[in-house]
């Protein structure tokens, strides 16, 4: 009854809709998303690299060429994104005041990202999950919980820094 009548009034009023990744606030909040992200960018990289190394391409290795950049470019957004939803919607004062690296940090990310998808440069992604890294590490240990770096199980095998849940 109450969704139709607002509905209705929708209808008429027309309000704009908004959207945001946490209006409630949820509290879900987790670095492993920008972190596999960055990973997924070092693997088409490697593809990428592979194909390039190739004299010439067939028209599917192209078309797979193709599609390997606009991932990368995907998930390049996804690392902003998701770094962006921890800075401004988790970290607060208490968090800066023990962490005053966080803003320079997060920046420093946002700037990493935009470097490693304007070429095919491992290092840049390479850079980039370093610093997504050091993002994790910190994030971790405001919520009080422990870290420890292994290596990915999955190509392109780097390290990242995962939360100790054990203790």
């Amino acid at each position: 009854m109450l969704y139709s009548v607002l509905a209705k009034l929708d209808g008429v009023l027309t309000f704009e809709k908004v959207s945001a990744h946490c209006d409630i606030p949820c509290k879900i909040y987790d670095p492993i998303s920008a972190q596999l992200a960055v990973l997924t960018m070092i693997r088409m990289v490697d593809l990428l690299d592979e194909l390039s190394a190739k004299s010439a391409l067939s028209a599917n290795e192209q078309a797979q060429f193709g599609r390997l950049v606009a991932q990368k470019e995907e998930h390049g957004l996804k690392v902003k994104e998701e770094i962006r939803v921890i800075w401004g919607d988790y970290i607060k004062q208490p968090q800066l005041d023990a962490y005053p690296q966080l803003h320079e940090l997060s920046h420093s990310i946002m700037l990493a990202a935009s470097k490693a998808k304007q070429n095919i440069d491992k290092t840049a992604c390479l850079d980039l999950l370093e610093k997504v890294n050091q993002f994790a590490e910190i994030f971790w240990q405001s919520k009080g919980i422990n870290t420890f770096k292994a290596i990915s199980p999955y190509p392109p095998a780097q390290a990242l820094v995962y939360p100790d849940l054990k203790a």
